[in-house]
Formats: structure tokens, C-alpha cells, sequence
């Protein structure tokens, strides 16, 4: 897969990161997101260094993933649900379809 150089800025400091081509703008996006995460930590009084900005930062989008992934495996059950329903509904209609036809 071809990739390029992107330049990222995350809390005042350019980086550049290579990039599959296509993904450009979901990494500006993620890196804006950490940016953003992380000079919210930054202000609060009650983290006292950059490391411990840096691990709260990561703790949160960690647990913001979890939580994520968590609903989305809830929200798959539901669906498998609903498909099986329909399925069924759908084999009673044929079913009772071909009963009325004999």
C-alpha cells in the first residue's frame, strides 16, 4: 500500500507521520482529537507533569474505546436479534403461503 508524509501538530509541536494514501484526513482528525485531549489534561490542576498528561490521555480514549466497543457488540446482538426475527417471520409467511396455495 503506497503511503506519503503527513505533517500532524499535536499541542504546538509538528511531527511528521507516514500515511497509507486515503487515511490523510482520519489521521488529521485522530491527531486534532489528541491535540484537543491533551491540553484539556494539560489545564487541569490536578496533573502535575507531562507524563502523567500523557497517561491520563491515554487512559481516557483506552477506556473511550472500551465503552465503544462494548456498544457496538451490544448493538450486533440486537441486529442478529432482529435478522432472526424477520427470518422467521419470513419462513412463517412462505410456510403458510404455500398452505394456502396446496
Amino acid at each position: 500500500m503506497s503511503q506519503r508524509t503527513v505533517e500532524i501538530n499535536i499541542v504546538d509541536r509538528k511531527l511528521k507521520i507516514a500515511c497509507p494514501i486515503g487515511q490523510e484526513t482520519a489521521l488529521l482528525s485522530a491527531a486534532q482529537e489528541l491535540s484537543d485531549r491533551l491540553t484539556k489534561a494539560g489545564a487541569s490542576k490536578a496533573i502535575s507533569s507531562p507524563e502523567q498528561t500523557l497517561l491520563m490521555t491515554a487512559l481516557n480514549l483506552a477506556n473511550d474505546l472500551l465503552k465503544t466497543q462494548q456498544q457496538l457488540k451490544i448493538e450486533q446482538q440486537g441486529n442478529q436479534q432482529k435478522i432472526t426475527l424477520l427470518q422467521s417471520t419470513i419462513e412463517q409467511a412462505i410456510s403458510h403461503t404455500k398452505q394456502k396455495i396446496a
